[in-house]
């Protein structure tokens, strides 16, 4: 994560230790062209094995560690997760591995290109960072707004299933006609309405 700008360079899944997936996520995250001149990590095994920092000491990049047993020195970085548990891993109750990748790769297209901070000005990370959606992102946003599905007919009542972007289903009162709420949606789903002062 860029702790500037919130934006997250890259992820990775894991369910061992092994050091080998934080090696690749480093290396994908430094692959894009801008270099960190401090990486903070925890001190996790993961990070203190000679095959991830051999990674920032070929960069020239400095190596910073949280002190022991002091996790705000990372604070940007847990409630990162904190964020995605909340948001996202606890509501869905993931049962796979492949079942939760693909929804943390929806959910990490939404946070860096929708989900909008304060600390921002209420602007999104991708915004500040400078990046456009790739075209995967773009693919993962628009299948959570698009696949959200809902009953149509005369009062709600009839049988045909549509795909409707939820950006056309909302009403201004937030709620689809009493037959889908807006706060029974995941946060990704929902239409986002933020209105801005002028400055002159």
């Amino acid at each position: 994560m860029d702790w500037a700008t919130r934006w997250v360079l890259r992820w990775e899944l894991s369910n061992t230790l092994d050091s080998s997936f934080c090696v690749e996520a480093l290396e994908r995250a430094l692959s894009s062209g801008r270099q960190p001149e401090v990486f903070n990590t925890d001190q996790g095994s993961q990070f203190t094995s000679r095959a991830f920092t051999d990674v920032l000491i070929r960069k020239g990049i400095s190596i910073s560690m949280d002190g022991a047993g002091r996790a705000f020195d990372n604070i940007m970085v847990e409630r990162l997760w904190r964020t995605v548990k909340y948001e996202d891993v606890y509501q869905k109750d993931y049962s796979t591995m492949s079942e939760c990748r693909a929804g943390m790769e929806r959910y990490f297209a939404y946070y860096n290109h929708t989900r909008r901070h304060s600390s921002l000005g209420r602007r999104t990370p991708a915004t500040v960072y400078g990046a456009n959606p790739s075209f995967v992102a773009r693919v993962l946003l628009v299948e959570a707004n698009d696949k959200l599905r809902i009953r149509t007919g005369a009062g709600g009542s009839g049988t045909t299933v549509s795909a409707v972007p939820a950006s056309l289903r909302f009403a201004s009162t937030g709620e689809t006609s009493g037959q889908l709420r807006l706060e029974d949606l995941p946060p990704y789903s929902r239409k986002v309405s933020v209105q801005t002062k002028g400055t002159g």
